[in-house]
């Protein structure tokens, strides 16, 4: 029998089961009434995982929520075709696929061999977890020129690896590699 979490026990990225889907709390608002009587209620935004559908909702405090059958394992990304995102399991070394809506703009991110989190339910893959930053390989890149900088921006914008198009400075060169936050697409240093 899985565990029974109450609402008002749900903090910011907990995972737990709604209407028999896995959901990630994404922020948790507890309101008290002032009024004698009054219910505790928490106000929830929250992301199904399945969908990836974001809205809020509110709840009694008292409401239960069911732990979701949730797993979480380390894998490797192989290559994308037709059929989707493949993936090697680092644990059971089986070939997971992920299909594009469940990917999507995490391809950005990834070359080949790169070690992600993947979100698996109920034993299927359901989505992935991207490391806070990942490195890639410059592929193009204009020269930097002296003068450039005359506008503002010293800057210039280089294309990695993965086809993904980065503002970077202007000493980096083709074939460095660079770190890239994943969260807001910036670049966050030589690696």
């Amino acid at each position: 029998m899985a565990a029974l979490i109450d609402a008002i026990d749900v903090k910011r990225k907990a995972f737990f089961e709604f209407e028999n889907a896995p959901y990630c709390c994404l922020e948790a608002d507890v309101s008290t009434p002032t009024a004698r009587g009054g219910q505790t209620l928490v106000r929830l935004k929250m992301r199904n995982l399945l969908t990836q559908a974001v809205f809020e909702k509110s709840f009694k405090a008292g409401e239960k929520f069911k732990e979701p059958d949730l797993e979480i394992v380390p894998a490797s990304y192989l290559y994308s075709d037709g059929a989707g995102s493949h993936f090697l399991d680092q644990e059971s070394f089986e070939t997971l696929t992920l299909a594009e809506e469940m990917v999507g703009n995490a391809l950005d991110y990834l070359a080949e061999g790169a070690l992600i989190q993947l979100h698996k339910y109920n034993g299927n893959p359901i989505g992935l977890q991207l490391p806070l930053f990942v490195e890639l390989e410059v592929s193009y890149a204009e020269p930097g020129a002296r003068g450039n900088s005359s506008s503002g921006s010293v800057t210039k914008t280089v294309r990695l690896e993965t086809g993904l198009e980065l503002a970077v400075p202007l000493f980096i060169k083709e074939g460095e590699k660079v770190r890239v936050s994943t969260e807001n697409r910036d670049f966050a240093g030589r690696a």
